[in-house]
């Protein structure tokens, strides 16, 4: 094996610390951020030294494309990592720009990578919560909730659903000709709203916090 530089020995030890942390190697911008690169760019120069000196292999067609050749804490041996093709990667949605779709670029924080195995239904994307309508539905401020895209939605499911231009997380209820969006928090009122003015934007299955995961 080639001899590396002391940055090429710290970015190896970052991606060893990051899959046995994480179960995942880091994405070439958490590195760059990491070493505070001032770009991607260097950490893919210093990522293309360790291939070259064999001491990990790159997949460019994946963000997440780092495999360990060597590690020399397992007598040489090659490390045990995940299989990426196990793992999706699902964009993050924030804040909701009004008038664009949901999952419109100019929406979306970050990516992340979960299990595909890990939601019975597989999600779409990750919708960040505003508030505390979903309280007493265990969905809190700041989680992130698993949303599969559909237009359609049974009574009783927890829904994403767009009013105009904004944007709830509501149960999906009726009451006569009106669709009723009901909270899980008595502090707040149901909406009523005409069945013309609600779009499904997709149903709740499952959520994350704090890196937990709850089906």
């Amino acid at each position: 094996m080639h001899q590396l530089t002391q940055k090429q020995s710290a970015i190896l030890a970052f991606i060893r610390d990051r899959i046995k942390q994480d179960s995942m190697p880091p994405t070439r911008a958490e590195i760059a951020e990491h070493f505070g690169f001032r770009s991607k760019t260097a950490a893919v120069d210093h990522l293309r030294a360790l291939a070259n000196k064999g001491y990990i292999e790159l997949l460019n067609e994946q963000s997440r494309g780092i495999r360990l050749k060597h590690d020399p804490a397992k007598d040489q041996n090659e490390a045990s990592i995940p299989d990426m093709d196990q793992f999706i990667e699902l964009p993050v949605i924030g804040k909701v720009a009004a008038g664009l779709p949901i999952e419109a670029i100019e929406n979306r924080e970050e990516n992340v990578c979960v299990p595909k195995t890990l939601f019975r239904t597989h999600p779409t994307y990750l919708l960040r919560v505003r508030g505390d309508s979903m309280r007493d539905a265990g969905i809190l401020d700041g989680d992130l909730i698993a949303v599969h895209k559909t237009e359609f939605a049974r009574q009783g499911q927890i829904v994403v659903a767009r009013v105009e231009q904004d944007v709830t997380v509501k149960y999906l209820d009726q009451e006569n000709d009106l669709i009723k969006l009901v909270p899980a928090n008595s502090s707040f009122q149901p909406i009523l709203v005409s069945p013309n003015d609600l779009f499904i934007e997709g149903v709740f299955v499952g959520l994350i916090r704090n890196a937990d995961i709850r089906l």
